[in-house]
């Protein structure tokens, strides 16, 4: 009899980070492999957060902080979202946990009934469908073809909303498509959400800042008010600002669910570290040009990526308008013949192709819930992307 509870097997390792990892061994065996798979910007964390952290050590910020962060960066995001959102929240209307995705796992914990339902539209970040099975929740996937540029349309929210469903998901920009919702498209959706007072929305805002082409950022709550109360605005310091590894996620919901998502935490975490809390203070008040520099070489990256896949045969590229990930189809090489004669079935045997004939460590679409696609991110450098880009056109023009 196994000592691992069931529940394990709802769910399954994260499978961007199963790319991430296969890349790095296969590197480690001396292998030349260009990871494509990490959700991770490379420019170093700003210069200002680092020397805040180095104070906070040096002035003895070293001990326990209350479960929702310290005092300053209660205050620091609730003026965030004041600022950047036009959201009025009050301190106790804020949590802080290690990551964005400790928050998603507090308030599914502290909501889902066995059988409630989830709305996740496809293609979604990996961890919403698995965080919900693991707390008995039932995820309720609604595919947003690239015809409608990945995004979800009101007449599917309307289809899928039952009297269990629980919570929706939203994520602008996307992880993993990149698309972002307009103001027009939120206030649609609000229309829908506005009928059915038993949905929660929990909108994942972690791309907020990272957009292009001059497109306008908006969040659900912000363009409906009267949805604030069942909102759950999810938001965190990795992308924008380069900290990644501080583990940093926060969020702000009415003060119930708040509350619940803190009795969670206390009995988890306790509290993300005293030091990443100092140094997000000053990533969120201080200087926040570095953010349009980085955009424009992300910007950059993402026109070579696109131009370059759009001329591999079988690919077709949309043009995201956020975050720093294309979501390319590979439908026009299913069905082929790989040079040792295997049959591309699958968006996985695709990725499995390109990583074994040319190095390129990329995420198969089913891992997002929609194929035949796969994810490349374009948070790496521009010589590598180039290079990796070429050798994908070169494994294309391989099959038969």
């Amino acid at each position: 009899m196994s000592f691992v509870a069931d529940r394990l097997s709802l769910i399954k390792p994260s499978p961007t980070i199963a790319v991430t990892q296969k890349a790095r061994d296969l590197k480690a065996q001396g292998r030349d492999i260009i990871g494509l798979g990490a959700g991770e910007p490379d420019f170093d964390t700003p210069a200002h957060i680092i020397e805040a952290a180095k104070k906070a050590m040096d002035d003895g910020l070293t001990r326990y902080t209350a479960v929702n962060g310290i005092p300053e960066l209660q205050e620091a995001i609730v003026a965030k979202f004041k600022r950047d959102n036009g959201l009025d929240y009050s301190v106790d209307e804020v949590t802080v946990g290690c990551g964005g995705k400790q928050i998603i796992f507090n308030a599914f914990m502290a909501t889902l009934n066995p059988g409630d339902e989830v709305i996740v539209p496809a293609p979604y970040w990996v961890s919403y469908p698995d965080i919900a099975l693991l707390f008995e929740g039932k995820p309720v996937f609604i595919d947003c073809p690239a015809e409608s540029s990945f995004r979800l349309s009101p007449q599917d929210l309307e289809a899928a909303i039952t009297p269990k469903t629980k919570w929706l998901v939203l994520n602008s920009p996307s992880n993993p498509s990149g698309a972002a919702y307009t103001r027009d498209d939120l206030k649609a959706l609000a229309e829908v959400l506005m009928r059915h007072p038993n949905v929660w929305i929990m909108t994942d805002d972690i791309y907020e800042h990272i957009i292009y082409d001059g497109f306008e950022f908006s969040t659900i709550a912000q363009v409906e008010p009267g949805l604030k109360e069942r909102t759950l605005t999810l938001n965190g310091m990795s992308k924008a600002y380069c900290m990644t590894g501080w583990r940093v996620g926060y969020a702000a919901g009415p003060v119930e669910l708040i509350k619940a998502i803190t009795k969670v935490q206390s009995q988890s975490t306790t509290h993300t570290s005293s030091i990443s809390q100092a140094a997000s203070v000053a990533a969120l008040n201080g200087p926040h040009d570095f953010i349009a520099g980085h955009n424009k070489i992300f910007q950059e990256r993402r026109d070579l990526v696109v131009s370059m896949l759009n001329q591999a045969p079988g690919l077709k590229c949309p043009t995201p308008q956020g975050a720093f990930y294309v979501y390319p189809s590979c439908a026009g090489t299913i069905g082929k013949k790989t040079p040792d004669g295997k049959i591309i079935e699958t968006d996985e045997d695709f990725v499995g192709y390109i990583l074994e004939s040319e190095g390129v460590a990329a995420v198969q679409g089913v891992a997002f819930g929609l194929s035949p696609f796969f994810r490349v991110s374009y948070a790496t450098g521009t010589d590598l992307l180039e290079d990796a880009c070429q050798r994908i056109q070169r494994a294309c023009a391989q099959l038969t």
